[in-house]
């Protein structure tokens, strides 16, 4: 059941609900500061929208939300990506409900308008009736801002708004390492599942880089690992951090030896990799090769946060989709090698269901304490949020700003840009 939505609550300023080391609760249940958030976040930022591999070839869609707004991100015959809003010009039916797939147009089902890959209308029946009145030319799919990076693809509602890369900034380096987890072959994204809780799209964004609750909410997944194993997540008090990359981005490196996933090829394999690495070797791979895949399989030691809406974490993104001020959906979309070893791919996938799964050790036990943050939200009417775990310790880098490994540094972060763009 889903907490109660409550009216509008906040009497303060947008500006003064978010302060150095708290926030009020109030942007958690507050319809109005959602309706807000639609407006001035999501069509001001950079929005994740997709990974290249899931348009394969000329014609390749899925369907995507940029906040609250449905889109199609397509490629069309010239391999141009676009994102267009899912709704016909004629009278507003969307004109494509699949979640992904191939096609040669979009033709909307209400009155058969039909759409090239790039949003160019195309066709309209009947047109006699229309006269001289309808130029199509005038009436394509409305067409976001693109660009990429490593893959990512984004997009953005406005034409002023900064390059790609310089919104990136500090977050391009982790981006870079990330996608390391391919073992020298292309990322591909094998597949997602989906899934909504009872709670403000925020709680999950604080979640990605909060590393102080996973000893306590993960017994269950820790129970189940080898102790080897369990050494490497016993991170909590490790020599790891949390760096503030501007603009609401932010990186939680859990496990410092596993940042960049091919220094360090010559350290011994863990145990639990062991099958698959004589696997490897028995198909041919020399030891190096075997290394540095099993190293992918491994997953990176850190999670990424790109403001708003998406996390790089592990072997897998994390992208999250704002329903309602008090409901989200997250996509799990787990990440493979494109033409790698089967062998190694499986491992990959059976580490991703381990944890991130639908039936795993983690995805449900997080959904539990997100849904009970909700809940608690809405207790009081004048109440804060504690986000300043690690600020007296907290320090300037090159970057931005970091502090130890269970700090609240990437909320801070992720707040700071919240009411910068709130505020605008």
């Amino acid at each position: 059941m889903n907490a109660p939505v409550s009216p509008i609550t906040f009497q303060r300023p947008v500006g003064d609900l978010v302060r150095d080391d708290r926030v009020h609760t109030s942007l958690y249940t507050d319809p109005a500061l959602f309706d807000q958030e639609m407006d001035r976040i999501f069509r001001n930022c950079w929005v994740w929208v997709a990974h290249e591999s899931e348009l394969p070839e000329a014609g390749s869609f899925k369907t995507h939300w940029v906040g609250m707004e449905p889109v199609i991100v397509s490629r069309d015959r010239k391999n141009q990506i676009h994102v267009l809003l899912n709704r016909c010009r004629h009278r507003a039916a969307t004109v494509c409900e699949h979640k992904k797939g191939k096609t040669a147009s979009f033709v909307c089902p209400y009155h058969g308008w039909a759409y090239a890959l790039d949003g160019q209308l195309r066709g309209v029946p009947h047109p006699e009736s229309y006269g001289d009145c309808l130029d199509k030319g005038e009436f394509p799919l409305v067409s976001l801002r693109v660009e990429t990076y490593n893959g990512m693809v984004f997009a953005t509602f406005r034409d002023d708004l900064e390059p790609l890369v310089d919104w990136l900034g500090p977050a391009r380096k982790w981006i870079d390492l990330f996608m390391k987890q391919a073992g020298g072959y292309p990322v591909k994204v094998a597949g997602e599942h989906r899934f909504r809780f009872p709670g403000n799209w925020k709680i999950q964004l604080e979640n990605t880089t909060d590393a102080y609750h996973f000893p306590l909410v993960h017994k269950s997944f820790l129970s189940s690992i080898d102790e080897e194993t369990k050494q490497v997540f016993d991170f909590v008090k490790g020599p790891g951090y949390v760096e503030d990359l501007g603009n609401g981005h932010s990186v939680m490196v859990m496990i410092p030896s596993l940042v960049d996933l091919e220094a360090n090829l010559d350290a011994p394999i863990p145990e639990r990799f062991a099958e698959l690495a004589q696997a490897l070797r028995d198909e041919g791979h020399d030891d190096t090769t075997v290394r540095r895949l099993v190293r992918a399989v491994g997953g990176t030691g850190f999670n990424l946060n790109l403001f708003p809406n998406i996390a790089c974490s592990m072997a897998f993104f994390r992208v999250l989709q704002p329903v309602s001020v008090n409901e989200t959906e997250i996509h799990h979309a787990a990440i493979v090698m494109d033409g790698g070893p089967a062998v190694a791919n499986q491992a990959r996938l059976r580490l991703h269901e381990h944890f991130q799964g639908p039936m795993g050790f983690g995805t449900p036990d997080d959904s539990e304490a997100w849904e009970r943050v909700q809940k608690g939200a809405s207790a009081g009417k004048d109440l804060w949020v504690m986000v300043n775990r690690g600020l007296p310790g907290e320090r300037i880098t090159e970057d931005g700003k970091a502090s130890d490994v269970s700090a609240e540094t990437g909320m801070r972060a992720a707040y700071r840009q919240w009411k910068k763009l709130m505020t605008a």
